[in-house]
């Protein structure tokens, strides 16, 4: 019997397991396999993240996957036990509750769910050949590497508009390349992006090609446009692609609470799902900020959580077997 079974290994996965572990909850940890075709890797995006310059401790910046190696041997060090294995099937609807992996089933007192979020990306070769090396999918991790150059966004709604927009703080031009001739973003943030005299705009095209494959730096991209099918060039060295997140929350889907788009609901400002003994944390619950400091902070409250219900789980057994002591007494009959 387990105390907490924790899926997923990126840094909410990993701070949470750091958590419950110094709390001597021995913590299970299942932290995924490698997945190269799908950009999958145990340890979440940061995998795939060349230098993470914004996460507090590291002036110097540090390699995505040297951080979280760092996560990981700090978990085990107070005693979590990691295994790079997939969660298949959870069986909720009784307690225990059962986590399926690998062929075999453990049984476990609470969960946390910390499987992140994916990306969206387009499907192209050349894209997934320089992610890190000019191909981004968060501008808030990696604008600061393009001061003074010009830098593509794919995409039509807000987020991408808020791509475009903290990019011009950084780049000298940034081009919005968007398969239609009008956004999809909200007033307030289509009003800002085209007035902004940084920032111009590809309307009717699409990426057929990111350039720069052989010597491993992104140099352009080569566009199709979709009312004329002619194809152009645009000089740019950093392409970020804002076409969407995707939850990966498909294991628990109908099980707990979501959202419209696939994040799991939780009680703030707790972690606690709809499911008592279930708690979730780190980017699979939040459509927003998507960032490794606030993953992490989410996966320290979920570890309290777990911790704090585990212990009124045992105060109200303990209260139950006493009165049922108190009760037996007296009517038990007086010799």
């Amino acid at each position: 019997m387990e105390q907490v079974v924790i899926l997923g290994g990126g840094p909410a996965g990993m701070t949470a397991a750091i958590y419950a572990a110094r709390a001597n909850l021995e913590p299970l940890c299942l932290i995924g396999e490698s997945d190269e075709k799908k950009a999958l890797f145990p340890g979440g995006q940061l995998m795939i993240t060349t230098e993470v310059e914004n996460f507090p401790g590291f002036p110097q910046g540090i390699q995505g996957p040297e951080m979280m190696l760092s996560f990981r041997r700090q978990a085990e060090k107070f005693g979590a036990r990691v295994l790079e294995k997939f969660a298949t099937r959870l069986e909720l609807q009784k307690r225990p509750f059962e986590v399926h992996y690998d062929g075999q089933a453990v049984q476990t007192r609470s969960i946390i769910i910390a499987t992140g979020a994916s990306a969206r990306w387009l499907g192209l070769p050349s894209e997934a050949a320089l992610r890190g090396h000019g191909v981004s999918a968060c501008a808030t991790c990696d604008a600061f590497f393009y001061k003074g150059q010009d830098v593509a966004v794919v995409g039509g709604g807000d987020s991408a508009l808020e791509e475009a927009l903290f990019l011009t703080k950084f780049a000298s031009k940034v081009y919005i390349i968007h398969r239609r001739d009008e956004l999809r973003g909200s007033k307030v943030m289509r009003a800002r992006a085209q007035q902004n005299p940084k920032i111009e705009f590809v309307w009717n095209s699409v990426i057929e090609e990111v350039l720069g494959v052989a010597e491993q730096k992104m140099s352009g991209v080569r566009l199709k446009n979709v009312l004329t099918g002619g194809f152009s060039t645009l000089n740019v060295t950093g392409l970020f692609i804002a076409i969407g997140h995707t939850p990966n929350s498909q294991l628990v889907e109908g099980m707990v609470e979501m959202t419209e788009n696939g994040f799991i609901k939780v009680k703030h400002p707790t972690t606690y799902t709809s499911v008592a003994g279930v708690f979730a944390c780190g980017d699979v619950i939040d459509p927003r900020y998507k960032q490794a400091i606030t993953a992490a902070g989410t996966g320290c409250c979920a570890a309290i959580d777990v911790e704090r219900w585990l212990g009124e789980q045992e105060a109200s057994v303990e209260e139950v077997d006493s009165g049922l002591l108190e009760r037996l007494v007296e009517e038990s009959p007086k010799v």
